[in-house]
């Protein structure tokens, strides 16, 4: 075999590893989509499309934090930007939610470039508390706004939205469609994770000085990483107003996106099935153990410490390394019985 097709065969082994990442999340995502089959009650769907446009969300995070090492504490700010880009846009211009979403995935993206640029002079924990003061600061200028942005009542938006002639505003349908944005975010996360920008950002995650001295703009591909996760908050934005009809300030403040942070960091932002399973957690926990707001809360910051002490890559990764060690240590068992016993294991069962 010639250095050519040894390449060309660690390529495909490559790309094979990637896709196999990948794979199980598609399994997941196709059995979510037949939910509707089993005649669901509207509240279940209703947690699930609010679940599933957070998951959307955090895929961009993903990227920022899983990626390039930056959690911000504002990305519901960059979600905000999104759902009153929507919600303008239909009442000033009767923009409807198809040509909404790329003017609104641009609208945050831009926000994300402007926070990201001072924001990203500093690093740890001064990013965090930067980014956590424009979100609180976005949710003033929204709550003082007067008619345009309606103030702290916020806007209402009952636009109707079409796919293939269906209508959308049957909540299977959006259950559905929102299940299919998923889908589509998911991949264009692992697109990112697996393309020569992603090793770059992971490159910068792990030695940003000697990332620099490699030649990389470092400044340049942090802020592109911000305004990357911020396209995927616009996109989750609009379809979060579109099923709510209505928005106001206090949805985009510091405590949801504290929410979102917690999410991504429960699930694990590394992997690709990481902010699903954040995302759906955190969404579904207080349902299933009939918890009130303020138990909620309880729960998740227990979830939040649990998971920084024994699961540090989140909840996902933890799984996969428990199976993996469990796989691994079959063998080894095997060996140490043969070697204790000299010979086979029936043997040293005898």
């Amino acid at each position: 075999m010639n250095a050519g097709q040894e390449f060309h065969g660690r390529r495909a082994a490559s790309a094979f590893k990637a896709m196999r990442s990948l794979l199980p999340v598609l399994v997941i995502l196709a059995l979510i989509a037949l939910v509707p089959l089993l005649s669901p009650s509207n509240r279940f769907l209703s947690l699930a499309i609010s679940a599933g446009t957070n998951v959307i969300a955090l895929y961009g995070l993903s990227v920022l934090y899983g990626q390039t090492g930056i959690l911000s504490m504002g990305h519901a700010a960059l979600v905000g930007v999104g759902a009153y880009a929507a919600a303008i846009l239909a009442r000033d211009f009767g923009v409807g939610f198809w040509a909404a979403l790329p003017a609104a995935a641009l609208a945050s993206a831009v926000f994300a470039m402007i926070v990201g640029i001072p924001s990203l002079r500093v690093g740890g924990h001064h990013f965090v508390i930067m980014t956590f003061a424009f979100g609180q600061l976005l949710a003033i200028v929204l709550t003082n706004g007067g008619d345009y942005t309606g103030a702290a009542t916020g806007l209402d938006l009952a636009g109707p939205v079409t796919l293939f002639g269906a209508d959308m505003s049957d909540l299977t349908h959006y259950y559905l469609m929102v299940v299919a944005f998923v889908t589509v975010a998911a991949v264009a996360s692992w697109a990112i994770i697996n393309s020569s920008y992603g090793r770059t950002l992971r490159a910068i995650r792990e030695n940003e000085k000697l990332a620099a001295s490699l030649g990389i703009n470092v400044g340049r591909h942090k802020i592109g990483a911000f305004v990357v996760s911020g396209v995927f908050a616009g996109i989750s934005g609009v379809l979060l107003a579109y099923f709510l009809g209505h928005i106001s300030p206090t949805q985009f403040a510091s405590f949801p996106s504290i929410y979102l942070a917690l999410m991504v960091m429960i699930g694990g932002a590394r992997l690709i099935a990481g902010p699903l399973a954040g995302g759906v957690l955190v969404a579904f926990l207080p349902e299933v153990l009939n918890l009130d707001p303020v138990q909620s809360r309880i729960v998740y910051g227990v979830c939040l410490i649990a998971v920084i002490l024994l699961l540090p890559d989140g909840l996902i990764a933890g799984i996969a390394a428990a199976v993996r060690k469990v796989l691994l240590a079959r063998p080894n068992e095997r060996q140490e019985l043969e070697n204790s016993a000299g010979g086979s294991p029936s043997e040293a069962r005898r």
